[in-house]
């Protein structure tokens, strides 16, 4: 049962009545007119968060996973956000509603799954795929690891990366795309099928584990095709119209023999799809111009949908010609952020597409999926009234596309407009966005390069008479399970149900329970567990001057996985220590090297909802300046080993190779700002996880840390063939040795061998032991038995190489 009613939300983000549709756990805030479901103008969503408001997916998935639910009850609830999410678009007026956007946990992982590309380590005997090898290919098993995780494109969304070679028998293993198209259609609600395209799919994929790496993906093609055309004859039979293929690599810099790719396989679909609307979907940066004609050449697609955000220059191709008679889904929404539309500005633009292609051929889009942005604003009752009317989430800009497909028919809403005109004139004249001094510090950085006074081989000798740490040290990444009564304890200090001393009694009694643990495992650099920390990058925001926090604006990272970013709106300052408490209390308690646990600049930039008034390298450099603060008081302290996690650095990298350059600058030149002044025997450690390093990895040997850990074990050991391949790198370094995203209890023989892998191409005395990543989601019984297995492993290989000299 769904119940609509009319809500006057004063302040807003445009100050104007909402229509609220919701179900008896879900409740989404739009603006429609009466007559908008009846008569839906020209506009689009490319795809919308799964999660729900209040996560609800995420509270789901892992009852069902910890054995607390069953499959039906999982399924009642993902089926309550679909029908949810449909609706709501329904009553916005959205014509163009995406159906299958909707995933258990990865949309590329949902197209393994159709294609029936398992790998054979899960055992799979054929037929439809339940959530029994489903999970396992995403989780993994007590018996085998889980498949890759690494980033999509420059987001800080993880997909599953396909495990493909010659041999792999495809076939038609998951109906879900057409199931949902029907299940939408009995709600009432016609909606358009999302595919990942084929070409897509397989150019995302990797070698499957004995596949040589120059095995051609794209050969598998015509063995792909044929699941793709059942797939689109079901949807047909269905009364699907339109289709969907998210084509986003086509935003890369692909080569002639990938371009091929593109033009053979919809000349294959091509009869397949006659009588069908198709729509090509590219997605978060500029088309290429080979990439536009290839695109725009393809006869059997009608439409086309580019990021008109961050994709400015496709504006220039499409004036320079465009197919006549085909549509063109123009993305002037930024699906990527949280700031209100400039209105004004994309009407502006859609009357200039217009006047090219046809204004009856332009349809308003989303820039992207609409997965990237926190789900609906109305959620925020504490948010800062003034902040809150700048923004727009997910449900708001579902509202904005609306908007601008009725303005560009000439029925534009004048009151709607002014408000946004109102909102948008609020912020850029705040003055609580501005701060003189901070901008000025940063400038000034630009004139130094920020090298620290000495080369790491003389650091690394300095710091070793320090710290007398063994032969492959052994240390973890951070974090420590966050139990279910630590997260108590915070909500409840947060919430002013617990005093500030209980809190901090409680906080003590937990590192010192770590510590414990950490020494009686006998590791060698410990950590404080982080039991304070809500989020690596939320934690220190909130410290910071310049950000401003929501309490419902999760987006989905992986799998259950949210992240709720911190929201940077002005200049960023840091204006007291946020560690060096916690950290000095971890380190009275040991004699062990205790790290100080710091989130970097560039990670902090990546991870947030950036303001977009400024370049964000400025940004960058401003929360740089804060960090460097913090870093030089730990040293005060006595902190003698600083981590400055930049697991993002990759993340944020262009992707075109042309811009990687002066990314790869300011982001490498940023985290040494944050260390550059600590002395010669400070060890500055970093870590890195879940993207594809090795392209860059001159760029992390010119951060210049001490120490670097970096994900290895999930990837495949991918990492180490950079070092295989002749890459000398002279720091410390610990490649993970176990995935920590998995149950998984990895055995001693196996973590040992991983080393001796290491060791093939790295020297002993620069080697680390440590997990993929920091521990936060696992259970202390998983921990406990992982990190004795990976001491004892850093134990046995001691023993041979003291045995060997």
């Amino acid at each position: 049962m769904y119940k609509v009613s009319i809500q006057c939300v004063v302040p807003f983000t445009f100050s104007l009545c909402s229509l609220s549709v919701s179900s008896p756990s879900i409740r989404f805030s739009v603006r429609a007119s009466s007559s908008s479901s009846s008569r839906a103008m020209a506009s689009h969503i490319v795809g919308y968060p799964r999660m729900g408001p209040k996560r609800e997916l995420k509270f789901a998935l892992e009852s069902f996973w910890d054995g607390k639910s069953t499959a039906e009850e999982l399924q009642k609830v993902a089926a309550s956000l679909r029908s949810s999410i449909w609706k709501q678009m329904a009553e916005a007026g959205i014509k163009y509603i995406p159906s299958n956007t909707f995933s258990y946990y990865d949309q590329v992982l949902d197209t393994t799954s159709m294609l029936g590309a398992v790998p054979a380590r899960y055992n799979w005997d054929g037929g439809e795929i339940g959530f029994d090898i489903y999970f396992s290919m995403a989780r993994g098993n007590a018996t085998v690891p889980a498949m890759e995780m690494t980033k999509w494109f420059d987001t800080n969304y993880h997909f599953i990366v396909p495990e493909l070679g010659p041999d792999v028998k495809f076939s038609y293993a998951s109906h879900k795309a057409v199931d949902e198209y029907k299940e939408a259609k009995a709600l009432g609600v016609d909606t358009v099928p999302v595919l990942v395209g084929p070409v897509s799919y397989l150019l995302l994929s990797k070698p499957a584990k004995g596949v040589e790496k120059s095995f051609s993906l794209l050969s598998l093609i015509d063995k792909i095709l044929p699941i793709y055309k059942e797939v689109v004859a079901e949807l047909k039979a269905a009364g699907a119209t339109w289709i969907q293929f998210d084509e986003p690599t086509l935003v890369k810099d692909l080569d002639v023999h990938q371009l091929q790719g593109f033009t053979h396989a919809y000349t294959e679909l091509e009869s397949a799809l006659s009588g069908l609307n198709v729509l090509i979907e590219t997605y978060f940066a500029d088309v290429p111009t080979d990439a536009y004609k290839t695109l725009t050449s393809l006869k059997a697609v009608t439409a086309y949908g580019f990021d008109l955000v961050r994709g400015t220059k496709t504006l220039d191709l499409i004036k320079q010609g465009f197919p006549s008679g085909k549509f063109l889904f123009a993305g002037v929404v930024d699906g990527r952020n949280i700031w209100a539309n400039n209105l004004e500005s994309s009407l502006n633009t859609l009357q200039a597409i217009g006047d090219i292609v046809g204004k009856d051929k332009v349809v308003v889009s989303t820039s992207s999926s609409l997965l990237h942005t926190a789900v609906d604003l109305v959620n925020e009752t504490k948010l800062d009234q003034e902040i809150k009317s700048w923004l727009a989430f997910a449900a708001q800009k579902v509202v904005e596309v609306n908007a601008l497909a009725k303005a560009l028919s000439g029925q534009k809403d004048e009151v709607f407009f002014s408000a946004n005109a109102a909102a948008l004139a609020s912020r850029k004249s705040s003055p609580r966005v501005t701060n003189e001094a901070v901008q000025k510090a940063a400038a000034a950085l630009k004139g130094s390069d920020h090298r620290r006074a000495t080369d790491v081989s003389a650091r690394l000798d300095a710091q070793q008479k320090k710290l007398n740490l063994p032969i492959l040290p052994t240390t973890t990444i951070g974090s420590f399970p966050q139990t279910a009564d630590l997260r108590r304890v915070r909500r409840e200090f947060k919430a002013n149900k617990i005093s500030e001393e209980d809190y901090i009694h409680f906080i003590k009694e937990e590192i010192n329970n770590v510590v414990k643990l950490q020494e009686e495992l006998d590791i060698d650099v410990l950590v404080h567990g982080e039991p304070e920390r809500n989020d690596m990058v939320e934690y220190f925001g909130e410290q910071l001057s310049g950000f401003a926090f929501t309490a419902n604006g999760w987006v989905q990272s992986y799998g259950s996985r949210c992240v709720k970013p911190p929201i940077i709106y002005g200049d960023v300052s840091r204006p007291r220590p946020m560690t060096v408490f916690w950290s000095s209390t971890a380190q009275s308690l040991t004699k062990r090297p205790m790290k100080g646990m710091l989130t970097g600049p560039v990670t902090i930039l990546n991870w947030s909802f950036v303001r977009d008034d400024q370049p964000r390298f400025e940004t960058c450099y401003q929360i740089a300046l804060a960090i460097k603060d913090e870093v030089e008081d730990l040293e005060k302290a006595g902190i003698t080993v600083i981590q400055i996690d930049e697991a993002a650095l990759r993340e944020g990298l262009p992707l075109r190779k042309s811009e990687e350059a002066f990314y790869l600058n300011w982001a490498v030149h940023s985290f040494r700002i944050t260390n550059s002044g600590v002395k010669d025997t400070t060890q500055i450690h970093t870590h890195m996880c879940y993207s594809n390093f090795n392209d860059i990895i001159h760029s992390i040997i010119d951060m210049d840390a001490d120490v670097i850990t970096i994900e290895n074990s999930r990837s495949d050991e991918k990492l180490l063939s950079v070092f295989r391949e002749g890459v000398k790198y002279g720091a410390g370094i610990g490649p993970g040795v176990y995935d920590i995203h998995s149950p998984r209890i990895p055995p001693t023989e196996e973590i040992a061998d991983r080393i001796n892998k290491m060791l093939a191409v790295l020297e002993s005395n620069i080697l680390w032991v440590n997990p993929d990543c920091g521990l936060k989601t696992r259970k202390y019984t998983e921990v406990k038995a992982a990190l004795t297995n990976m001491v004892a492993a850093a134990k046995v290989i001691r023993n041979q190489l003291a045995g060997a000299k």
